[in-house]
């Protein structure tokens, strides 16, 4: 590795003699690259070492602990691996600890009762300390002793912590034995590979089939303590359990040791040189505990971990419990009935392993639950801050101020409440809300209800209420109650018996909301809002809805709220909240204002609507279809579905949709601008600008094989094109009209002017006898005209004979699309491509009354001068459909296959 050379620059501070310098690291190097657990990131390392030595770039350091220092910092930065290190100790003697299976029975029976520890706790929880993981061959020799003396006695625990804190040592061969032991017999499980450089082995570690005993199992709850003193395998052990979905980890970081690290002696210069030589892969994740060290579940103060892990297994022994109870109360009241399989199904399937606490368990419930279906009224909280009764109704004393009632300029009335009240009180007050409500706002001409401090109250007096914004022999569906519990739907209509006068069905009404509105408030501006009755104004609501009952999750502090009634609109469509999004937003306490500009704007949406259907039905080119959508414009405006515009933006949206669901013609556009800006003449440009005109517009190219390429990106006017016409000749045509076949590339060519047709055409026909491109009829002025080429053109004919190919996508549009339905009518061009646009010849625009609102209205027909039919608007299909973006080497294929043909004198 290059990195190496760190080494090398570090070595220039001090001096010590040269040739030791350059052979102690050679051999530091031959040692890493025979023991080094991570062979793959010594390549090129003994190459570095060697360069450096042969150009004389390795000096001496006079003290050799200040290199040994030197040479740690160098080899750890270069691998950046902490546990490698260079040390001088000439004195050392290796002391090599007497492999424990090597010991008596009676000293591994004292080891191991030193150094494991149990209890079985409050609950049934068995408790498990265990300070030394001992390996395979020790457990051999002991089992039956291990088994009866320490397994038997925590094994039947309902849950168990297994305390690892103060486990310092151990051996990698001892984890089948314990991670088996906390696993099922079946399947087998890979839990870790180890790989040895020395021996260059690998070896895999896998759950045992048989043991000794009885297992612990994988369902029971499992929690495991580390700390930062945890090393070595029981790290690994942690590691294991905890990507196995076994265990949950709980206190510090542990100590992030090595499965093996060996000090070497670097020949006999004193110095050493400590290496990892083996290195673990966890089969789970790829990666490993090493140097990193296991990260918990949960984080505590290694200290209250057995306090945290009682609490941890209180918690999740009630999971299921947990989980059961919100099932069953899904099942029985979610008002939903056809998505609760689906919701049941997602429970049973789902993995609470990562839940360590009740708002863990509420928080993954809830994503589980909205997965299936968004519902924002079904949710799962802890209950803190929460109160599961209703409160009480706020009008409940006839003293209270019910509706605020003033009659503003303009005669607009306005009328704020701030709670919807019970049916009981509003038949209680009956005669007073008569008598100051009804009565004073029946003759405004328009009502202002200001909802913007309405925090809801009683669904019951919707009706009521709505009833007064409706004729009274209306009988109007108003909206529909499915009720979960009872397993009823009732319909609600507007009532015959209200003792007021009726507010009407024609006046205006404008809701004012803001982000308090909620629950009743937000039900009526909805309601108000889907039956075209009323213009909402201000902020999007709170999407606070009631029709929700909320259980406590028993023995847990959760409770979780279930919509037990669904509230329906007319349309059948179930409104789960969310708040009510204003036709016009604007802060709270701007909304009076905008109320009275939307007021004044309605005023002129009658005639503008009345306007733009009479231009339809004066120059449309389809008389029949033009009445149509006039006689549907006049009909939604009469059942308000205008309401909901507010500025000349909305309204010329809504007329453009309106208009082209109707017709099914997308050409029709109802836009608003300047007058001034419609009256674009087309410029015939100067001189200067002829150059930048013809570079703008057209891109030039001869293939090979003498194929030419003519890329149009826009359709100028006849008059213009004449203008630069010499320029144009000498600067595009006479490169092209010379080569054999020619590619016209119409990709990015939206349109502009239908004037040049003719005259682009008649290059590619003979002058004689003229052809006919197509017919076009005119409703504006009752007119046909028969489109031919021209005579004359200036500068040479590209003919009739050679081939021509036009690219197109669903970009071309307008006057390009026009040009190219003209040449594969006529079988003068082959079309490759995607279908295009489906756009007009031309469209006549016009201004609605005096407004900035004008509609674009195809007022020509242009039939075909083959079938005398009307082209469809729905596009051109070209000859070979292709992505547009392959369409050039589509053509170049098909160009380079004829060639070939006619080169070899197979084409006539």
């Amino acid at each position: 590795m290059a990195a190496f050379g760190l080494i090398i620059v570090a070595c220039q501070v001090l001096f010590i003699g040269a040739s030791f310098q350059s052979a102690l690291v050679l051999d530091m190097a031959k040692i890493l690259l025979d023991n080094y657990c991570l062979p793959e990131n010594l390549v090129g390392m003994q190459e570095a070492i060697q360069q450096a030595i042969s150009s004389g770039e390795i000096l001496h350091i006079s003290d050799r602990k200040t290199l040994a220092s030197v040479l740690t910092a160098g080899v750890q930065g270069a691998l950046n691996d902490p546990r490698l290190s260079v040390s001088y100790e000439p004195n050392y003697t290796p002391i090599t600890p007497p492999a424990l299976q090597s010991l008596p029975t009676e000293q591994l029976i004292r080891l191991i009762r030193n150094t494991v520890k149990l209890e079985v706790m409050d609950n049934n929880v068995g408790y498990l300390r265990i300070d030394r993981i001992i390996g395979q061959e020790t457990v051999s020799k002991l089992g039956r002793l291990l088994h009866d003396n320490i397994w038997k006695k925590v094994a039947h625990t309902s849950a168990m912590i297994f305390d690892l804190r103060f486990s310092t040592a151990g051996e990698l061969s001892g984890l089948p034995y314990i991670v088996s032991y906390f696993s099922d017999s079946e399947p087998l499980l890979h839990i870790d590979t180890i790989y040895e450089r020395p021996t260059n082995a690998t070896k895999e570690l896998w759950t045992m089939p048989t043991l000794l005993g009885e297992r612990y199992g994988k369902r029971k709850e499992l929690i495991v303590l580390i700390s930062k003193r945890t090393n070595g395998a029981a790290e690994a052990v942690a590691y294991i359990l905890k990507h196995l979905k076994r265990a949950v980890i709980v206190g510090e970081r542990s100590a992030g040791g090595s499965v093996k690290v060996e000090k070497l002696s670097v020949g006999d210069s004193g110095f050493y040189i400590t290496v990892p030589v083996a290195r673990s892969v966890n089969p789970v994740t790829g990666q490993s505990w090493e140097v990193n060290g296991v990260s918990p579940s949960v984080t505590v103060n290694p200290k209250e971990g057995v306090a945290k892990a009682k609490s941890l297994i209180a918690i999740r022994k009630a999971l299921p419990k947990a989980v059961k109870r919100v099932s069953d109360v899904i099942r029985r009241f979610y008002s939903f009935k056809d998505k609760i399989p689906a919701l049941l199904n997602q429970l049973a399937k789902t993995d609470f392993f990562t839940v360590v606490s009740e708002e863990d368990l509420a928080a993954k419930l809830n994503h589980e639950l909205q997965t299936v279906f968004e519902d924002p009224r079904l949710n799962i909280k802890t209950m803190q801050g929460m109160t599961l009764g209703t409160p009480d109704d706020h009008f409940d004393h006839l003293n209270d101020p019910l509706f605020k009632l003033e009659i503003l300029s303009g005669n607009n009335g306005y009328l704020r409440f701030d709670r919807f009240p019970t049916p009981t009180v509003l038949i209680r007050l009956e005669d007073r809300i008569k008598e100051k409500v009804w009565q004073p706002v029946k003759d405004t001409e328009n009502l202002i209800i200001d909802l913007r401090y309405n925090t809801g109250g009683s669904t019951e007096a919707l009706p009521i209420l709505l009833s007064y914004m409706f004729d009274i022999s209306s009988n109007t569906h108003l909206f529909s109650i499915y009720d979960s519990i009872r397993n009823t739907t009732a319909d609600f209509h507007t009532l015959r018996n209200i003792s007021g006068p009726s507010y009407g069905s024609r006046r205006g009404v404008y809701i004012l909301t803001s982000y308090y509105t909620a629950e009743a408030g937000e039900e009526f501006a909805y309601l108000m809002q889907s039956l075209h009755r009323g213009t909402v104004i201000g902020e999007i609501t709170s999407g606070t809805l009631l029709h929700s009952k909320t259980f406590q999750v028993e023995e847990t502090n959760l409770a979780i709220t279930v919509p037990i009634i669904n509230f329906i609109d007319i349309n059948g469509e179930c409104w789960l909240g969310g708040g009510v999004v204003p036709d016009a937003i604007v802060l709270a306490e701007d909304a009076v204002e905008r109320a009275h500009e939307i007021i004044a704007f309605h005023k002129d949406i009658q005639p503008l609507v009345q306007e733009a259907g009479d231009l339809l039905e004066k120059h449309y080119t389809v008389p029949e279809v033009a009445a149509k959508v006039s006689r549907l414009l006049q009909s939604k405006l009469t059942e308000g579905l205008y309401r909901s515009v507010v500025d000349y933006e909305s309204l010329a949206s809504q007329l453009t949709a309106d208009l082209q669901e109707t017709s099914g013609d997308h050409r029709l556009h109802i836009f608003y601008c300047e007058i001034e800006s419609l009256h674009d003449v087309p410029k015939i440009p100067s001189p200067e600008e002829v150059g930048f005109i013809i570079d703008a517009l057209f891109k030039v190219e001869v293939m090979s094989g003498n194929i030419g390429y003519l890329r149009i990106d826009m359709m100028e006017d006849v008059k213009v094109v004449r203008a630069i016409g010499p320029q144009l000749v000498k600067a595009v045509w006479s490169k092209l009209v010379s080569t054999d076949m020619l590619v016209i590339d119409m990709r990015y060519n939206t349109g502009g002017y239908s004037t040049a047709i003719p005259l682009i055409c008649s290059y590619f026909f003979d002058a004689r006898p003229l052809k006919h491109l197509y017919t076009v009829f005119d409703r504006s002025t009752a007119t046909v005209t028969k489109v031919m080429t021209l005579p004359e053109v200036l500068g040479q004919r590209y003919g009739s004979q050679k081939d021509i190919y036009i690219l197109t996508s669903h970009m071309t549009g307008s006057a390009a699309e026009a040009f190219a339905r003209t040449m594969k009518d006529l079988n003068r061009a082959t079309v490759i491509g995607e279908p295009t646009i489906g756009g007009a010849l031309s469209s006549g625009t016009y201004q609605i009354g005096n407004s900035i609102l004008h509609a674009s209205i195809p007022n020509q027909a242009v039939l075909s001068a083959v079938t005398g039919k009307a082209w469809s608007v729905s596009g051109i299909e070209p000859h070979i459909a292709v992505q547009a973006s392959d369409a050039l080497n589509v053509a170049q294929k098909i160009i380079g296959k004829k060639q070939q043909k006619k080169n070899s004198g197979k084409l006539n």
